[in-house]
């Protein structure tokens, strides 16, 4: 089952598009990546998907439905960034009394013993936590919702290492335990690749593609070997990315659609990309670095 579908979506601002004909649809019940540079469109890809904005053109239903003005969707879906306000009368403590009320999946058990886990005290206001604090709640927030639409835009922001890892490591585990949709957008693929069962990479408000983190995982292949070897092999190949690694010698990045075995009896050297490397590699403005700019 899809939870989402959206077909040629795109939102203009100022007549500059934001997300640019997309069409996508995802399933329900998965941890899905959305992935892109910062402008790539997916912060406001996710807030169109929770009816916080409304789309300028095309067609979108999350649930079945149309999400801008959907108190159904907006009874079963949450997003949780950075930005995240709660009414500043609030104390935390009464913050969590006020999402039991609301959000019919609520689990306190949950939400209290990782605000035990984490040091809040139930009569802090968020306004006056730290920049990690404030993201570190909002995911117990997010997470204690259990929503059967659950989006995490940038979710580790301000958070220290040992915070982000523990996150990681709640959120699968809660998911196993719980399983619904689950969105994480991020630039930072590495961080979070092994929770994943499909990526979303986006570029300047488009799809660049859209398949299971496995098979991301062997997109692509490194080659280094000779000039001339190398250069010719490459002749019907997608080509990623290439350079000269050594004198006379040639690496490339391409889209590993052949038997390596063909490469390595040629005399060429074959490599694992990772999926974080491939996302960058496709989503390059240049097909050199910053060294081959300046």
């Amino acid at each position: 089952m899809n939870v989402i579908e959206a077909t040629d979506l795109t939102k203009t601002y100022k007549g500059v598009p934001a997300v640019d004909g997309l069409t996508v649809t995802i399933k329900s019940d998965a941890i899905t990546g959305i992935i892109g540079r910062n402008g790539a469109g997916k912060t406001t890809l996710l807030k169109m998907l929770v009816g916080f904005i409304k789309e300028t053109s095309g067609e979108m239903n999350v649930f079945s439905e149309h999400p801008f003005n959907s108190l159904h969707v907006s009874a079963n879906s949450i997003f949780i960034d950075d930005h995240m306000l709660f009414p500043d009368a609030l104390t935390l403590g009464e913050l969590l009394k006020e999402g039991e009320r609301f959000y019919t999946n609520w689990d306190m058990t949950f939400a209290k013993t990782l605000f035990d886990y984490f040091s809040f005290h139930p009569d802090q206001h968020h306004n006056q936590l730290s920049k990690g604090k404030k993201t570190t709640f909002n995911m117990i927030f997010g997470l204690a919702t259990r929503s059967e639409l659950t989006i995490f835009d940038e979710p580790t922001t301000g958070m220290d290492a040992a915070v982000r890892n523990d996150f990681y490591r709640v959120l699968l585990k809660d998911y196993l335990a719980h399983p619904r949709t689950i969105l994480i957008s991020s630039h930072h693929l590495d961080e979070f690749d092994h929770l994943l069962e499909d990526v979303l990479l986006m570029d300047e408000g488009q799809q660049v593609l859209h398949m299971p983190m496995d098979d991301l995982k062997e997109y692509a292949v490194s080659l280094t070997g000779p000039d001339a070897v190398v250069g010719q092999w490459l002749y019907d190949k997608t080509v990623l990315a290439k350079k000269q690694s050594a004198p006379g010698m040639m690496q490339a990045v391409v889209k590993q659609d052949f038997a390596i075995e063909q490469a390595e009896r040629l005399g060429m050297k074959a490599t694992p990309v990772a999926a974080s490397d491939v996302c960058i590699y496709l989503t390059a403005k240049t097909k050199g670095g910053i060294d081959d700019v300046l």
